[in-house]
């Protein structure tokens, strides 16, 4: 038998083989995360009709007579670049801008992806649209540890932030040193107690002689007034004291202990050029707030999970890791654009995103497919090349057995 109808058929095969690749690419064009893949051919065994001789004396050395018997796919790679980005708006997208792959988990087994499309569950699982648990670090009252093992980041929607009792009261602005002995000054300062209740505590600032005012508060058990002095250039200079107490009657922590802060306060005038008198503004802020529960959560560019609470306040609720690997070609596909590792992609190297090359996350977008459509149809055109080739030699083949056939009639 011809060895030509062999190496045709071996060709045909793989040309097929190598057009099913290409299939799969083009129907994967819009896939999210979807990482194109290459075929490349070998030859196979060549059959030896001479061997290679050593020249010898006046004869010179032969080189060896072989003859091929065909092709076959030596590898089916891809493509790990990083695909374009497409803006979704929802906070718990997210694309890899890197080399890293999203941790997945069906509570036995551990599966990798580049596809960042993220929900909630019911129970507050964040999971991927298989249902699989995505891994991570959840966080401790806003801490997380990324030494310890990953878990399935899960965040009840019901999440409530507890209140926290106001500490201090900082005071900032400008106090006239226009302002003539006995002006006042009001300002309000919002405190809250350990059960989150508000309470406004009433102050007022009165000029006492040069450079210098006293702050009092009638709402205040304890600790006023408290005389503040400034510099000649209009700087803070010294306050005669800062802890205050506030009495409270609805059952929280009695009394509310405050530290009043009054550094940020100047005593700035106009300049010379200037007949405008300066006019006195102050503000107070306070570091305690309300009870507030979860509206919703972003995925920053590290990976933390923030959660935005209806109290105004924010806190990191976890982090999501990510995997890396010496050879991520070497990774097995599963399906569902998952990924298992393999004897040759190594094992996983598990980080924070933005270390070691995993690359950091852009939230709000997903990563397309990196599929390049004119690339694929033109190994289109030279795959159905090839096949008509190898046809050709089948059917030139057949003719010529079919030739010496007709030479015993």
């Amino acid at each position: 038998m011809m060895r030509s109808l062999f190496s045709g058929v071996s060709g045909l095969t793989n040309m097929q083989t190598g057009m099913d690749v290409i299939g799969n690419n083009i129907a994967n064009v819009n896939t999210v995360g979807y990482k194109t893949a290459t075929t490349t051919f070998q030859d196979v065994l060549s059959q030896t009709l001479e061997s290679a001789t050593s020249g010898n004396g006046s004869i010179g050395g032969t080189n060896p007579v072989q003859i091929g018997l065909g092709m076959g796919i030596a590898s089916v790679n891809s493509d790990f670049s990083t695909g374009s980005a497409e803006s979704t708006g929802s906070g718990t997208d997210s694309l890899i801008q890197g080399s890293g792959f999203y941790i997945l988990s069906d509570g036995s087994d551990q599966y990798y992806t580049r596809n960042g499309s993220f929900t909630f569950d019911a129970n507050g699982n964040l999971v991927a649209s298989n249902g699989y648990k995505v891994m991570g670090w959840p966080a401790t009252n806003g801490t997380v540890n990324t030494n310890a093992a990953v878990q399935s980041l899960q965040i009840p929607m019901n999440s409530m932030m507890a209140a926290k009792a106001s500490t201090t009261g900082t005071y900032t602005g400008n106090l006239s040193p226009d302002s003539a002995t006995g002006a006042t000054v009001s300002a309000d300062l919002t405190a809250y107690d350990s059960l989150g209740a508000a309470h406004t505590i009433a102050g007022t600032f009165t000029k006492t002689a040069s450079n210098t005012w006293s702050f009092s508060s009638s709402d205040l058990a304890s600790g006023s007034p408290i005389t503040i002095t400034f510099n000649s250039d209009g700087s803070f200079n010294t306050q005669s004291g800062s802890a205050v107490t506030y009495t409270t009657t609805n059952g929280s922590t009695n009394p509310l202990n405050l530290t009043l802060d009054f550094s940020a306060l100047t005593q700035y005038g106009t300049s010379t050029s200037s007949s405008t008198s300066t006019s006195s503004s102050i503000t107070a802020a306070n570091d305690g707030y309300s009870a507030g529960t979860l509206k919703s959560e972003t995925i920053g560019s590290d990976g933390i999970i923030t959660g935005a609470f209806s109290n105004g306040q924010k806190q990191t609720l976890g982090q999501i890791a990510l995997a890396a690997f010496n050879n991520p070609e070497g990774l097995t596909k599963n399906g569902d654009s998952l990924y298992t590792s393999s004897n040759n992609s190594g094992k996983a190297q598990i980080t924070q995103p933005g270390s070691g090359g995993t690359g950091a996350l852009l939230s709000g977008n997903l990563e397309m497919s990196n599929v390049n459509l004119a690339d694929e149809f033109s190994k289109m055109i030279i795959m159905e090349r090839g096949f008509q080739a190898n046809s050709k030699i089948i059917t030139t083949s057949d003719e010529m057995l079919q030739d010496l056939t007709n030479l015993k009639r």
